[in-house]
């Protein structure tokens, strides 16, 4: 490895440890709960009374490991049903056929655990829907449910309780919404 190389390698680690003190409370205000935006205030209003909670309602641990539980199932249920079936659906121009059961299972199982393992063959494999709407979409959703377990775990430790861990559905908007489009 050269010079520019090592130098390269300096610069992204200075800048790195340079963004993570401000990028660390940004996220401690965003998972606060006096964090209210005002600009996005009906859009997350309407989230929550999609999935029937409320941002001041905290869950104990059982509730919350249910909510991960149950959403990560329904996420891994879509994304499988949507690689399966890609043959019959829409945004499909090069008619590929539905993937196998083996790489469906096993792609979608990475991308729900967020680890992104990827044993097929890219767009010889997957139509823009199943690139698009399932394994975009779940790059995003997995790590945010990552992001709000983690949180979660902080909070019981910092509150030294099980039975207020926050909101997962809270958590996982906000993990989605305010931290990981804008980086994006």
């Amino acid at each position: 490895m050269g010079g520019q190389g090592i130098a390269q390698i300096l610069v992204y680690a200075i800048v790195l440890i340079a963004l993570g003190y401000p990028l660390g409370l940004y996220m401690a205000r965003v998972y606060g709960p006096e964090f209210r935006p005002r600009w996005l205030s009906a859009v997350e209003g309407g989230f929550y009374r999609v999935v029937r909670t409320r941002a001041d309602e905290e869950q104990d641990w059982k509730a919350y490991s249910k909510s991960v539980i149950v959403f990560t199932i329904v996420f891994f249920g879509l994304l499988y049903l949507i690689l399966r079936l890609q043959g019959h659906l829409f945004l499909n121009p090069d008619h590929l056929t539905g993937v196998p059961a083996h790489i469906a299972v096993n792609t979608t199982a990475s991308f729900t655990t967020n680890t992104n393992w990827q044993y097929y063959g890219g767009e010889y494999t997957m139509s823009y829907l199943s690139q698009m709407a399932g394994l975009a979409v779940q790059q995003f959703v997995s790590a945010a449910v990552g992001m709000a377990v983690l949180v979660a775990v902080i909070r019981g430790f910092s509150r030294r309780t099980a039975t207020e861990l926050g909101n997962f559905w809270v958590d996982l908007y906000r993990s989605t919404v305010y931290i990981l489009l804008p980086l994006s």
